[in-house]
């Protein structure tokens, strides 16, 4: 049975999320549902969308790269709390290489990860993901540990406060 719209809409239920995601490999796997549906105007329907492919597995993450400017620019546009942040947990959970450094997608996690107006799990996912891009560069590196030393770690959640500290302990060559 093909995944339709409606079946997408509507109030989340427990194992909603799971149901779909087997339903989306069983039909021709999580890149086809990820095109079919990310795109959808509907934040219900992206909602479950993201929710359903946070299930993958590291294997299916790694084919779920190629929507990656996809959840990219969805977590940069959306106004929506929760799309983004499972856009962005979606994000973290796939590889970054050198060569792939948006730099409007960097500038975007520098200012969220120490907006003391953003939830705490996008300030860490923002932090991480921050981390990981600047890492290629050095003079990037320099200027986001900067900014990670400068931050009044006191405002900001024990979320944060846990990706603040491995930041700053992690090893930067």
């Amino acid at each position: 049975m093909a995944i339709v719209r409606e079946q997408l809409q509507g109030a989340f239920r427990k194992g909603d999320a799971l149901a779909i995601y087997r339903a989306a490999k069983a039909e021709g796997g999580l890149l086809k549902f990820a095109w079919q549906f990310l795109d959808d105007g509907d934040l219900q329907v992206q909602r479950k969308v993201l929710w359903s492919l946070c299930k993958a597995d590291r294997e299916e993450i790694s084919a779920l790269k190629a929507v990656q400017d996809k959840l990219i620019d969805l977590a940069m546009l959306t106004s929506d709390a929760s799309v983004r942040r499972m856009s962005l947990s979606l994000v973290e959970r796939m590889r970054i290489e050198a060569d792939e450094l948006r730099t409007d997608f960097l500038d975007f996690c520098l200012d969220r990860m120490v907006r003391l107006d953003e939830h705490s799990s996008i300030q860490a996912l923002c932090m991480k993901l921050a981390f990981r891009m600047c890492r290629f560069y050095p003079e990037l590196a320099g200027e986001f540990r900067c900014i990670v030393e400068n931050m009044d770690i006191g405002y900001y959640s024990p979320a944060v406060h846990s990706v603040w500290r491995k930041v700053l302990r992690a090893n930067w060559q």
